[in-house]
């Protein structure tokens, strides 16, 4: 048995003391008593007790230490199973460890994770040993039995209701019994009506199975479920008031009692619990519903439907009420019914005060109307619903409704309340009707905006000079009419105001001009202040430049329409300008004489800026580049480049060569992206080598730069050439020039083929070369041999040619060799280069001559022959189609003409233009009906009595008309072909303000429609405010086109209309202390709002005057809902108070807690604002509660409870702190005042009684400090024992 020393706070602080000496004689004697005083070793350092041997030989240890320590569970475990001979399935002996039972094993590791080991026992049973984790074995051990067991089955009937107990919640219960027992239980589907679960395992499972499903049921058999059918009418007497009469029911039997509540319509009431415990509260109930049948009476009474919610009540408490006054029970008809009759049921004697009970809660309120116009309703209202307040906080119980656009105010409460309310509502609606006047004007919709101003700035001047109330109607409604209310002069002086600002803005105009978006900074300048110029010039033009960030083009000129066009025309003149000073042109300088160009001090590139009146642009210092780019007007960046260029050549050896290279290497000496001619380049210090435009075929290349670097780069550019040259091979053809042609193939078909199949680039004569028969192959040595192996073949071909003549009419050679011959062209070209050959003009001969292979003459005989037999039928039909249209029926470079001429195969003659005066003196001619024949006219050579006849009026003009040739079906053809693409204009009605948008941005959105529609869209000039659009083309496509337009009109009207929906603005006057608890805590309150309502809402910035008002943008249901959130949050805020208490603030800390988590939670929880003091106030103590008022009290108390809480830790604190070694240098300063300590001294202590040293407390290694390491060392006090 072991001593407990008791250290008391005295013995404590003499230790701490280090036991001081006494001063002066009685040192010696105190001493001697001290010593006596100290504590033994032993008995301040108890030892630990020692291990006791066991008898057997084993040391345990019995002290608490031990006795505490819990054994850890193993996770893996092994369990083993034995399955006896004849329950075994598979029993062939010789096959143990192989064949299907050990296939099973396996399977049963794979699926469950554990691990098997089978054994043969003397009796042949199986002994199966499972390692693993519990779920594992558990699982296996079921396989084990399903798979390597016989089976058996039974069964086990329990009563029905039980089973659902057996299979527990979603089927958990099941699961556990059928792993616990290593069985298949299958339970009866519960629209069977048999009873019996079915159990199948082995015989050891089936009886745990069994066992188990009978303690279940009978568990179950304990409880009982009672059904009782109670008429509905019943119900409330044995519920009772509030329930207290079934809740002491459930009190006294212990059953559960469930009454269906009066919105169900049901009759049943449930009883569940112990069989006996029902039993009483059934009897309880019907005993109750016995007595009521057989003593309650009813009467009904007629009760209007409007006061039936009176008679209710708020959830039914009057009810409850009447029912616990007098015990009867007032039923009261649906909502739905329109029955006005309520039951009254109950003892008799009782009946007569429910009834007074019923008619005085009926009558306790009335409704109530006043008559007032319903634009009096807001004046009645307030500002901020001051004036209606007044009256509500008199009578709180009356609720006061306004119905807009009902000329009438609806009251509701107690009779008496309600007569004073109706009272005080009237005088005020006479005295408004009295002194108040309205009035309406009407004003364009396009103008409203603009009244209402930029954050509706002119609406509420107005409204503040005159002391009035403005209504402009919102976009969506479509309405004229502005409504003017308040005093009457007021409202007289604002509708003049008004009606002026209408008169003004009809007169002005809105123009939008395109200007490239890369010159709006230019205009506009640094700071504004060239277009400060411009609108200083046009002082009543508005301009607007679009944000940069909408790439737009469009700039837009608004104010009086003379001044605008005068503003319009000055842009379009700064514009031009701009766009002539906009060329630009590279100059590539040595970076060495960069600092040259720029002076001193900038003086000679200003100089150059300056008299060339450019722009210069140096590349950085850090910059790799060498161009200076120039930008101005043509000829004064090329005067700029000159002088540039003269700098450099003044400065240094500068020096220009032109070498001559072959043009066809140049692509090779250049390389792939600048590679080889950059290394040149670089290599030879900078020089500039410049190569002619590819395919210029000019052979001068130029080098530039330093004497001596351009020699050095003209020989490594020479070298280069040489080397690309001695690695290409070169062969030479010749051929004569007539077969170059059908060499070459048609579109270079001929010669393509050849250079696919061999490689080699073949190269036919320019015709400024002079050997016109040279055909050069270039390529490596084989590929230039295959390719001339394959020419010469060709051309061998083209020597054996064949000449044969055939006979065609002379009156048909003009059509071959008509238009340079291109008949004949075609036939050379299609037919291998056959050469036509016709007689000289002149010859009346009809012998042809074709020559060329025998094949192509053939073929191309063959189709001159139905070229002759066409023209011997063709007819020449006139077509007359307006002039104007023959442009258009062309198409670009005559591609549908040709079109035509192919498909038909006829020729078409277009007429000659006709210029304005010939057109003029034409219709003057057929204007009049008949000209005098006073004077004949002559006419080139005709004689005087050859008189010209009269002008036929009705002829058609000779440049209308045009002349096809061909067989008679095809020119009526072509006809029709023609006269298909006379294009047909129509006119389409556009509003004129979506123009702009058709149009796009630089005219994309209409040159995409035409281009897709393939139509001309013509949209009028912005001057002539015109509605109709113009499309002109042909007749198949202007369905097409129209539709389009039409669409693109309906989507940019909805996209309209969406816009103004959207920008419906709704201003609310919040005082401004209310901002920062609207917005949240970072913006959370208001951000659910903005995000739940779609609006944008915005709080009034720091410098606008009025500081309260709040604005909602938005579709306006949406808005007027995001409206009403944020009023709602504000009738919260000022139903709330603040309370000033006073907590000491020591405990502040404890309160906030860490991270300020502790005051967020009584927040949170009393739904309250708390504000703690701030470092340095004059209180300290004050904290500040705001809140609902019965949420205030509750939190003050809370804080108040803490505070006494915590302030008791706070004092018991304080007081152990003059017992506590301070932090920091004081713990030197008392060291110093109690002098120098012993430390901890004891008596009979090892390091006294033996050689052993005393510790040394200032060692590290005896007094290690925790987590340093330290070496083992051999200690007195005695071995580690961990």
């Amino acid at each position: 048995m072991s001593s407990v020393a008791v250290l008391t706070q005295e013995s404590f602080n003499e230790h701490r003391s280090g036991l001081r000496p006494e001063k002066g004689g009685a040192a010696g004697a105190a001493a001697g008593e001290e010593e006596e005083a100290l504590p033994t070793y032993k008995d301040a350092f108890p030892p630990l007790p020692e291990k006791a041997a066991s008898p057997e030989g084993t040391q345990e240890t019995t002290n608490a230490w031990t006795s505490k320590i819990r054994p850890l569970k193993a996770s893996v475990i092994t369990q083993v199973f034995h399955v006896p001979l004849e329950e075994r399935k598979y029993k062939d002996l010789n096959q143990f460890g192989e064949g299907d039972q050990a296939k099973v094993c396996v399977d049963i590791m794979h699926k469950t994770g554990a691990h098997l080991e089978l054994s043969l026992a003397k009796d042949q049973g199986l002994s199966i040993m499972v390692s693993g984790k519990l779920d594992a074995v558990m699982k296996a051990r079921k396989e084990i039995v399903s798979r390597l067991q016989t089976q058996a089955s039974a069964t086990v009937g329990i009563p029905k209701e039980h089973h659902r107990f057996v299979i527990g919640k979603n089927g958990e219960k099941l699961q556990e019994l059928e792993l616990k027992t290593a069985t298949k239980i299958q339970i009866p589907r519960p629209d069977d009506p048999s009873n019996q679960i079915k159990i199948s395992g082995t015989k050891e499972g089936l009886e745990k199975a069994k066992h188990e499903i009978l303690l279940i049921s009978a568990e179950q058999d304990k409880r009982a479920v009672e059904r009782v059918n109670i008429d509905k009418v019943y119900h409330p007497f044995i519920t009772g008031a509030y329930n207290k009469l079934v809740g002491e029911m459930m009190q006294e039997t212990g059953a559960r009692v469930n009454v269906p509540p009066p919105s169900v319509n049901k009759t049943e009431i449930v009883i569940t619990g112990e069989k006996e415990q029902v039993a009483l509260a059934v009897t309880m109930i019907k005993k109750v519903y016995e007595e009521k049948k057989k003593n309650a009476t009813t009467i009904a009474v007629e009760v209007k439907k409007s006061q039936h919610k009176y008679v209710i009540g708020p959830k039914g408490n009057t009810l409850q009420e009447i029912l616990e006054k007098t015990g009867v029970s007032v039923e009261i008809p649906p909502s739905d019914s329109s029955s006005e009759t309520v039951i009254l049921r109950g003892e008799p004697d009782r009946l007569g005060q429910a009834l007074t009970e019923v008619y005085a809660k009926a009558n306790s309120y009335t409704v109530s109307s006043v008559s007032a116009p319903s634009w009096l309703h807001r004046f009645i209202i307030g500002k901020k619903g001051q004036n209606l307040a007044k009256i509500t906080q008199q009578m709180p119980k009356v609720h006061i409704e306004f119905t807009e656009g009902e000329d009438k105010i609806t009251l509701e409460g107690p009779t008496k309340d309600v007569q004073m309310v109706q009272g005080q509502i009237e005088v005020i609606v006479t005295d408004l009707v009295n002194r108040m006047d309205f009035t309406e004007i009407s004003v364009d919709p396009k103008f409203h905006r603009h009244l209402i101003g930029k954050g509706g700035v002119n609406i509420n001047r107005i409204k503040e000079l005159h002391k009035v109330s403005v209504r402009i109607p919102p976009d969506n409604e479509k309405s004229t009419v502005i409504r003017i209310e308040g005093d009457p002069q007021g409202v007289q002086e604002a509708k003049k105001e008004l009606l002026e600002l209408t008169s003004r803005m009809e007169n002005e105009r809105t123009k939008d001009m395109i200007i490239e978006q890369r010159f709006h900074r230019a205009i506009i300048g640094q700071k504004g202040e060239k277009i400060k110029e411009v609108r200083d010039k046009f002082p009543e033009v508005i301009i607007n430049f679009p944000d940069p960030a909408q790439k737009s083009d469009i700039v837009q000129l608004r104010g009086p329409r003379n001044e605008v066009e005068k503003c319009s025309k000055f842009m379009q003149k700064i514009v031009a300008e701009m766009t002539e000073n906009s060329f630009s042109l590279s100059v590539p300088i040595f970076k060495q004489f960069h600092r040259n160009i720029i002076g001193k001090g900038g003086s000679n590139i200003k100089k150059i800026r300056e008299e060339t009146s450019t722009k210069i642009d140096l590349p950085a210092e850090n910059s790799n580049s060498e161009m200076i780019v120039i930008t101005g007007k043509k000829a004064n960046c090329e005067l700029a480049r000159t002088r540039i260029l003269a700098i450099q050549k003044e400065l240094a050896n500068i020096s220009e060569m032109e070498v001559s290279i072959p043009s066809k290497l140049h692509n090779s000496l250049i390389g792939s992206k600048g590679r080889f001619v950059r290394s040149i380049m670089e290599e030879c210090g900078g020089v500039h080598i410049h190569f002619p435009t590819e395919g210029s075929g000019i052979d001068k290349v130029t080098i530039r730069g330093p004497a001596e670097e351009v020699e050095k780069a003209k020989q490594q550019l020479l070298a280069l050439a040489e080397e690309k040259q001695t690695k290409s091979h070169t062969a030479e053809l010749r051929a004569k020039p007539e077969y170059h042609k059908f060499l070459i193939g048609k579109g270079g078909s001929n010669i393509r083929k050849v250079r696919d199949s061999t490689g080699a680039r073949i190269i036919f004569p320019t015709a400024e070369d002079q050997d016109q028969e040279l055909i050069t192959v270039v390529g490596t040595e084989e590929a230039v041999r295959d390719a001339q192996k394959e020419l010469e073949e060709l051309i061998k071909s083209l020597d054996n040619v064949v000449e044969e003549n055939m006979i065609v009419d002379p009156k048909h050679h003009r059509y071959f060799v008509a238009r340079r011959g291109q008949v004949l062209r075609d036939l050379a070209d299609e037919y291998g280069g056959v050469m036509v050959s016709f007689p000289r003009t002149g010859t009346q001969s009809e012998s042809v001559t074709l020559k060329g292979a025998k094949d192509c003459v053939e073929a191309a005989k063959k189709r001159m022959l139905e070229i002759v037999d066409d023209l011997d039928a063709q007819v020449t039909v006139e077509c007359v189609i307006t002039q104007k249209f023959h442009r258009s029926i062309m198409g670009p470079k005559g591609s549908r003409i040709q079109q035509i001429t192919r498909d038909h195969n006829v020729q078409i003659k277009f007429p000659e233009r006709e210029d304005l005066q010939t057109a003029a003196a034409a219709a003057a001619a057929a204007a009049a009906a008949a000209p005098p024949a006073e004077e004949p006219i002559q006419v080139n050579g005709e004689a005087n009595e050859d008189v010209k006849e009269p002008v036929d009026p009705n002829a058609p003009r000779k440049c209308d008309v045009i002349v096809i040739s061909g067989r008679k079906e095809r020119c009526e053809a072509a006809v029709e072909a023609l006269k298909a693409l006379v294009p047909v204009t129509i006119e389409v009605e556009v509003p004129f303000e979506l123009h702009r948008y058709i149009i796009g941005q630089k005219g994309s959105g209409i040159r995409k429609m035409m281009d897709e529609f393939e139509v001309n869209i013509q949209v009028p000039a912005p001057e002539q405010q015109s509605d109709k659009i113009s499309i002109s083309g042909l007749a198949n496509h202007l369905d097409r086109a129209k539709e389009g337009l039409l669409d693109r009109v309906k989507e940019l009207q909805a996209d309209q209309e969406d816009r103004a929906l959207r920008s419906y603005k709704l201003t609310i006057t919040v005082d401004p202390k209310y901002h920062p608890k609207i917005i949240g805590r970072k913006g959370a309150i208001i951000t659910t709002i903005r995000t739940e309502h779609d609006v944008n809402i915005q709080f009034p910035d720091k410098t606008d005057e009025n500081q309260d008002q709040i604005t909602i943008t938005g579709y306006e249901h949406k808005a007027i809902a995001a409206r009403d959130a944020i009023q709602a949050i504000v009738g919260e805020l000022e139903e709330m108070i603040s309370e000033d208490i006073t907590l000491d603030s020591r405990v502040h800390a404890r309160i906030i807690g860490a991270r300020g988590k502790g005051i967020r939670k009584i927040m949170d929880e009393f739904k309250v604002d708390l504000r703690f003091p701030q470092s340095g106030s004059a209180d300290p103590n004050l904290v500040t509660v705001t809140g609902r008022p019965e949420l205030v009290d509750e939190a003050i108390d809370h804080l108040l409870n803490l505070e006494e809480e915590y302030l008791g830790d706070v004092v018991e604190n304080e007081s152990k702190m003059p017992y506590q070694r301070p932090h920091g240098g004081s713990a030197s300063a008392m060291d110093e005042q109690r002098g120098p300590s012993k430390g901890f001294v004891v008596r009979e202590a090892p390091w006294t009684t033996g050689n052993e040293k005393a510790p040394d407390m200032s060692s590290s290694e005896d007094f290690p400090s925790f987590g340093a390491p330290v070496a083992a060392k051999a200690s007195p006090w005695g071995p580690k024992r961990f």
